[in-house]
């Protein structure tokens, strides 16, 4: 099990960012941690999971949704910690 914690940089608030990644977890599966809205403009991505379900997750966090435009994902990989219980909005 791995964990990362991303910061998506670029148009990425207020277009349906947090709950397409929520779906996309959903998705793809084996994926708990959170994303929120960050002040800057930026978006925040805690996740844990099996490394080839996050690495899925990652590369979609690199497009977003369609109505997005990601310009950078700054990733650092974690330790796993298992504390979440599902992949949710963080407010």
């Amino acid at each position: 099990m791995k964990a990362f914690r991303a910061i998506v940089r670029g148009y990425v608030q207020g277009v349906g960012f947090r709950y397409s990644a929520v779906r996309m977890a959903d998705k793809i599966g084996n994926i708990t941690g959170y994303i929120r809205n960050l002040p800057n403009g930026t978006i925040e991505v805690v996740a844990e999971g099996p490394e080839e379900e996050l690495k899925e997750f990652l590369n979609w966090l690199h497009h977003g949704p369609s109505s997005a435009i990601v310009e950078r994902v700054d990733v650092e990989w974690q330790p796993y910690t298992g504390q979440y219980k599902s992949f949710i909005v963080k407010f």
